[in-house]
């Protein structure tokens, strides 16, 4: 494999990995909260056809974008409601958030197939695009990869340094002792929920704006379920769920340039890999057991009523 081609890969590893990082993330802070939401592939789709829609009537990327988020933010709240106040099985109601995303995302964007609009360009850096290895690798992304990037660290100090993110930790690993110490159970799931959400928008308006510009049907291809497998991979972590996005997008890097080496591999075991990564993820890690092990938050996927354990 030469050296152009390792770069390609690896600067689309990048890129791909992008709108991953953001959905993880989010999923990331509501299952933090205690809030297991498996609907996350609805919520990209929906994120992704919002914002997409809005950019193409606005001529503003940034406005779709924004909107991509509330959409998906608004979406995480029927979520929120259902488990945080109906205590619903937040499997379900996460399934379901899904099914409706999916449904009501074709329904909506039926008639913006096929449809260009404006996109998210890769920045030119004078001088830094073009150096060789490096100008390819670090510096000719959009803004929304570069955005992605920072939104780790950010979120780590959060969950780590602040006294919010330690109300966060608190609710998510015993919620009647945040409670007796003032903290907010509701609120504060309510409030990573809808963060999650926002995240989520955001991740599916990244492709539909940047990563692969225009809507197309189901266009997430399965990006929000990868991205509930990395929370448990990462262990819960930002950084470690960035580079669970990476090794995702270097999957599917492979796929386009394997054959650019003359190494001849079907492309459907390249495109089932992710996939299967996944689902051995969930299958390895859904044990009570080895979810203690793995650090899982002690009330994620429990609804808390005050006065009972």
């Amino acid at each position: 494999m030469n050296t152009a081609v390792l770069i390609t890969i690896l600067a689309t590893s990048v890129a791909a990995g992008a709108p991953v990082i953001y959905a993880t993330v989010g999923e990331i802070f509501a299952e933090r909260s205690g809030i297991l939401n498996l609907g996350v592939e609805g919520m990209m789709l929906m994120g992704a056809v919002t914002g997409f829609i809005v950019a193409v009537k606005t001529g503003n990327p940034w406005a779709g974008v924004m909107a991509g988020m509330l959409a998906g933010g608004l979406l995480s709240l029927i979520h929120a409601f259902l488990t945080i106040t109906l205590h619903a099985d937040q499997v379900v109601s996460g399934l379901a958030l899904t099914i409706f995303g999916a449904g009501l995302s074709s329904f909506v964007g039926q008639n913006y197939v096929g449809v260009q609009g404006p996109q998210f360009a890769p920045i030119h850096i004078p001088v830094l695009t073009d150096l060789p290895v490096l100008g390819p690798l670090l510096f000719n992304y959009d803004v929304l990869v570069y955005l992605s990037i920072l939104l780790v660290p950010l979120a780590a100090y959060f969950i780590h340094h602040t006294r919010p993110g330690l109300h966060l930790r608190a609710v998510g690993e015993d919620p009647t002792t945040a409670d007796v110490m003032g903290v907010s159970v509701a609120r504060t799931r309510y409030i990573y929920t809808f963060v999650g959400g926002l995240l989520a928008g955001l991740g599916g308006a990244a492709l539909s704006l940047a990563y692969t510009p225009g809507w197309t049907e189901g266009m997430s291809g399965g990006r929000g379920w990868i991205a509930i497998a990395l929370v448990i991979f990462a262990f819960w972590e930002p950084w470690r769920a960035m580079v669970g996005a990476y090794l995702f997008g270097g999957v599917q890097a492979l796929q386009f340039n394997l054959q650019a080496v003359g190494i001849t591999i079907p492309t459907y075991y390249l495109n089932m890999l992710p996939y299967l990564f996944t689902i051995l993820v969930l299958v390895f890690a859904t044990g009570e057991r080895m979810k203690r092990h793995l650090g899982a938050p002690a009330a994620l996927g429990i609804p808390y009523i005050r006065g009972e354990r």
